[in-house]
């Protein structure tokens, strides 16, 4: 019973042993073999510790043939474990293998020579027996609990073995020769039984440890075709229990493991809610999980099992009832060579997954969430967005702290509802949210995205002196379970990533686009040479540059190289998708490829134009006072008829004489303007060599370069 203890308990919810069962060893079995003397040893019962008083008389001193009949009578009592008048049985405290026998020494050679060799079965009986005793408690497992049956069975025969030879000896039929004889055959299948038994109880095994334990030494018998038998059939038997939990998970994604001995472990600590909530949420990955100790029968099939109870129990959460058509002969009731089992398994995963497969697409209509995603965040149908800028410009002029995401979200209803987006049934899961980072930093903080590896320089990445709203607007998207699974936050982040630096670019655009307006009123104006005409000019460029990243972006990229083709690849291996997790690789392969191919996953290359579009703004900015300075604050209604053109004509710089008489705020102005213009310069001529070294490496660099590299060449 000591070792019982040294098992650790497979789960702390089991039931105890009552101590009666323990305290009084005449329920077990046990008292007919201990006898409790000296601390450190145990003797058994019938034979005291000094052979010479064992009996009132040596067995030498009787005539061989009554030694013989002596000498079975012992065995015969031997064989179950209990001593006889001249045969004794020790052990020492705390080694459950460690037992010896003895005879008397007085015997008859030959007598002790038969006897000797039965010693063997007498001890694995034992072990065997004792084994029985201390794994039939609560705490070590249905699968020793099985085994143990099985065993206790099968010491049940031998004890009618042995009852029988005992009826043959009382009739006077049995010799010392036939009792040898009959226990022969018997002897090799028990003793491969100890020698599983000793390495059970050495190594505290339960659950699938004993399994394995039970088909490694099957195979290791593959030369004794009884032993090996013998030995399955122990497997088999010891397996039922654990196939029951199998089957369980199985058909219904339930683990009913009351001793944590089955190979698949639950994280009830991690929540369903986090995949919406957490970037880094590990619910799909950890939540059910693989242990080390695995049944060898299962190793090729184990991520087959997890992936399959996974995918039953999202269609239990989701209320969806689960009927799997389980003929009786599918059932998980063996593991044998047929490999029945794994058919079972196979066809069990088949159903899981082409069952929530079709419970997302149809019942939660998984396309069409994507589609929306797609027009809102990928700007597909971009036609709400020019709404809400106009409407919402006010608001999102002001720092992050300050905006009223409840107003912006006012707005962007409106938006929704005044446009072709009021049609899809999804617009209502569209919400405002506003970061409180600017882009590069945000993507900094991603550490599963290339930026945040390989950004040599932390410094570029500081925060701006004062950002915007127009800096760090994003849309965020409603989604729910089991959408969260393929619609994660992660999957919303890369998408909310990719509207920002589309949306921030839309900005830029506008405000080049109204400066653009300002100067096209003053072309009937002859003032070139002034600071006007070179701001127009400036101007020009800035916005062919805007216009070349937004048409890659939005046309080159998103549409042709990036979000259609890939869209719609995406689409064709959902359609012939076989599980869930295959819909997510898909989904996560199209996000990043979208984020790299737009510039997101180029530290360098992003940083060049985010300086760039921060130039622009700048200088959209600088050209309104530029406009105001010279008092042209109506250009609209200039004409060449108008009495005060000839005020502005009188502004051009056809002499250095002439500029040098400019009022000096005029030149500063002028100064100004250049110094815009060396900047922006400077800046795209600096994005060329960048350009030509990533498109070695990224081929879709070469339709940004073409792009981009062309501007102010045709001054």
């Amino acid at each position: 019973m000591d070792s019982a203890a040294a098992i650790s308990t497979p789960s702390s919810l089991c039931p105890s042993t009552p101590g009666w069962n323990l305290d009084r060893p005449f329920l077990t079995g046990q008292f007919y073999q201990e006898t409790k003397v000296t601390p450190g040893t145990t003797e058994f019962k019938g034979f005291p510790m000094d052979s010479s008083s064992g009996a009132d008389n040596s067995i030498g001193c009787y005539h061989a043939t009554i030694q013989e009949l002596i000498v079975i009578d012992d065995l015969l009592s031997t064989l179950i474990g209990i001593e006889g008048r001249y045969i004794s049985i020790k052990k020492v405290r705390g080694k459950e293998d460690a037992i010896t026998f003895q005879v008397d020494a007085s015997m008859d050679l030959a007598l002790q020579e038969f006897t000797k060799r039965l010693f063997p079965i007498c001890e694995s009986y034992i072990l065997i027996n004792q084994f029985v005793e201390t794994r039939s408690q609560f705490k070590t497992g249905l699968v020793n609990h099985a085994f143990a049956a099985a065993l206790r069975a099968l010491l049940l025969d031998y004890q009618a073995m042995v009852a029988q030879l005992e009826h043959q000896f009382r009739l006077g039929k049995l010799s010392i020769q036939g009792l040898w004889f009959y226990c022969q055959p018997m002897m090799g299948s028990m003793q491969a039984l100890s020698m599983v038994v000793k390495k059970a109880a050495a190594n505290n095994c339960v659950g699938s440890a004993v399994l394995n334990l039970l088909q490694s030494q099957a195979k290791a018998m593959a030369g004794d075709h009884v032993v090996r038998s013998l030995l399955e059939k122990m497997s088999q038997s010891a397996s039922t229990a654990y196939l029951g939990i199998l089957e369980r998970w199985v058909y219904e994604g339930v683990i009913d493991d009351p001793y944590g001995e089955f190979f698949i472990a639950e994280n009830k600590s991690l929540q369903k809610e986090s995949l919406t909530q957490d970037y880094d949420a590990k619910y799909w990955k950890q939540r059910y999980s693989l242990k080390d100790d695995i049944p060898s029968f299962l190793a090729n099939a184990a991520e087959t099992v997890l992936i399959t109870g996974k995918y039953l129990n999202v269609m239990r959460e989701c209320g969806h009832s689960i009927q799997i058509p389980v003929a009786e002969k599918s059932k998980l009731t063996s593991v044998g060579s047929n490999h029945h089992y794994l058919e079972c398994v196979k066809s069990a995963y088949d159903f899981a997954s082409g069952e929530l497969l079709n419970l997302v697409k149809n019942k939660y209509d998984l396309m069409g969430k994507l589609q929306s995603i797609k027009h809102y965040l990928l700007l597909d149908q971009g036609d709400f967005l020019v709404h809400f800028m106009d409407t919402a410009r006010e608001e999102l002029m002001k720092k992050p702290d300050e905006i009223s995401v409840e107003k912006l979200q006012s707005l962007l209803d409106l938006a929704l509802r005044s446009t072709a987006a009021a049609a899809d049934p999804c617009h209502e899961d569209l919400l405002c949210c506003v970061e409180r980072t600017t882009l590069l930093k945000r993507l900094s903080t991603l550490k599963d995205l290339e930026i945040s590896r390989s950004a040599p320089d932390n410094n570029d990445l500081e925060e701006p002196l004062s950002i915007t709203g127009l800096e760090t607007f994003s849309l965020n998207y409603k989604v729910r379970w089991p959408l969260s699974l393929v619609i994660s936050r992660k999957a919303l982040t890369k998408y909310q990533l990719i509207f920002r630096f589309l949306f921030h670019c839309k900005h830029v655009d506008r405000q080049l686009s109204g400066a653009w307006q300002v100067h096209q009123g003053l072309r009937k104006l002859d003032m070139q040479g002034t600071t006007v005409s070179v701001s127009s000019l400036l101007c020009r460029n800035m916005l062919k540059f805007i216009n070349s990243l937004l048409h890659y972006l939005t046309f080159e990229a998103i549409f042709l190289i990036v979000l259609e083709p890939n869209w719609h690849v995406m689409l064709s291996r959902l359609q012939t998708a076989k599980s869930i997790d295959e819909v997510i690789q898909y989904h996560d392969f199209f996000l990043d490829k979208c984020l790299r191919e737009c510039l997101l996953l180029s530290p360098a290359l992003l940083k060049k134009v985010e300086r760039l579009k921060l130039i622009c703004l700048q200088y959209a900015a600088a050209s309104q006072r530029l406009i105001t300075s010279l008092d042209i604050a109506d250009t609209d209604k200039l004409s060449n008829d108008s009495p005060s053109i000839e005020k502005y004509k009188n502004l051009k710089l056809r002499t250095p004489y002439q500029m040098q008489k400019l009022a000096p705020e005029n030149v500063t102005l002028f100064e100004s303007v250049l110094k815009f213009e060396r900047e922006f310069t400077f800046e795209l001529n600096s994005l060329g060599p960048i350009l030509s070294s990533g498109s070695r490496a990224e081929p879709y660099l070469t339709h940004l370069a073409q792009w981009i590299l062309g501007v102010g060449k045709d001054q």
